[in-house]
């Protein structure tokens, strides 16, 4: 990207993707609506790969290198003519590159590239690493909201000596207080429950008790069916959007049980607030059914973008195929180094190019309509969400 530019995206594939709808592209600013902050501090080369696979945080093997893999090659093509490499930029060049920066200077040198208008972070995963939301904005020169995870607020409640009888008013309080300042919540039931649990909403005697057995634990870690119901209807009543973590994650995390068709007796019975399924990947079919079968549900294939890499563009014709385009939304679900922030953008905007101008050339659409479609999932299905 010359400059920085995002000029070049379709170099290569330029005839597949009209002129105005790829000059639209190039420059539409996005909203990030699922996103993580940056590193706020040096990692090392072990940790910068490890950062670059999902499902894993072991010392990358010394047979291989994450460079050696579809987000590697992405990383090596996009990002490293920011750092005056040519694309395709060997690893160890790569790496003895970027070690020349601050991890602030790469944030403000690779974010503002990326053209999104603003981001929307959760910041319940290892935030002391990462930059909090004002200093993203900062870095960025772009606004930033937030999302608060439900489990979280349980384990902060507690961890600060909530008393089990009085926790779920003290919920209920918190969460108040808190939806005056984010934009929506968001459940990691994936990561400690599955989906395949009672989804029913529980009484507070129950709840109590649940309360009380995770406060007598040394370690305060909410895997409680009840407590995490409980925290997804109370986001409900409030009218908070809820995201929820969808597929492709971390090892610990039992994939066949993160099927979202699970969340159906949920999503028959909830308050109609906003979910957003984040990621969906490999079930980002079964998202696009929900999405289209109930009027609340929302998704995208943020993380699987920059993990598929030059596949991408597959993934996102995959997730055009069943619902409304006025139910999927951007993201990158960018964390940690700052290329991955860029990426989503860059890698998203390619596909899209490549895809929609497919259906225009195939005469399928117009290239007015692709342009609109450009717009909702970019931008504007985040702004009604969100009630931004």
């Amino acid at each position: 990207m010359p400059e920085g530019d995002l000029d070049d995206i379709f170099d290569g594939v330029g005839a597949e993707v009209p002129g105005a709808l790829a000059e639209h592209l190039r420059t539409v600013a996005l909203i990030d609506h699922h996103v993580h902050g940056a590193f706020d501090r040096p990692v090392d080369r072990a940790g910068f790969e490890a950062a670059i696979n999902e499902a894993s945080t072991d010392p990358v093997p010394e047979f291989m290198t994450q460079f050696d893999s579809p987000l590697g090659l992405s990383i090596r093509r996009w990002c490293a003519p920011l750092l005056g490499l040519p694309a395709h930029a060997g690893a160890d060049d790569y790496w003895e590159r970027r070690s020349r920066l601050t991890p602030a200077e790469l944030t403000a040198l690779l974010l503002p590239r990326a053209r999104v208008d603003r981001w929307i972070v959760d910041t319940g995963f290892h935030g002391h690493l990462l930059t909090t939301p004002a200093r993203l904005t900062e870095l960025s020169g772009r606004p930033s909201s937030e999302v608060l995870r439900l489990e979280r607020l349980t384990e902060q409640l507690l961890e600060a000596g909530t008393r089990a009888d009085e926790f779920p008013d003290a919920f209920r309080t918190a969460l108040r207080t808190a939806g005056a300042r984010v934009v929506g919540s968001k459940t990691i039931a994936a990561y400690r429950t599955s989906f395949d649990i009672d989804w029913s909403r529980p009484a507070d005697a129950v709840v109590v008790e649940h309360a009380r057995e995770l406060s007598d634990r040394q370690t305060i870690r909410v895997d409680s069916p009840v407590l995490i119901a409980f925290g997804v209807h109370e986001a409900a009543a409030l009218g908070l959007p809820i995201q929820v973590h969808v597929g492709f994650g971390d090892r610990d995390l039992d994939l066949h049980r993160t099927d979202p068709m699970l969340l159906l007796p949920l999503l028959r019975t909830m308050p109609p607030v906003p979910v957003l399924l984040l990621h969906c990947y490999p079930f980002h079919r079964q998202a696009g059914y929900l999405a289209q079968a109930f009027d609340n549900v929302n998704f995208d294939v943020g993380l699987g973008i920059n993990h598929l890499g030059p596949r991408s563009t597959a993934l996102v014709a995959e997730a055009l195929e069943t619902a409304p385009f006025a139910k999927q939304l951007y993201s990158s679900d960018a964390f940690g180094p700052p290329e991955l922030h860029l990426l989503g953008s860059v890698l998203w905007r390619r596909a899209m190019g490549r895809v929609l101008g497919g259906w225009v050339r195939a005469g399928d659409c117009s290239e007015r309509d692709a342009i609109r479609i450009v717009d909702l999932i970019g931008a504007r299905n985040a702004e009604r969400v969100y009630a931004l």
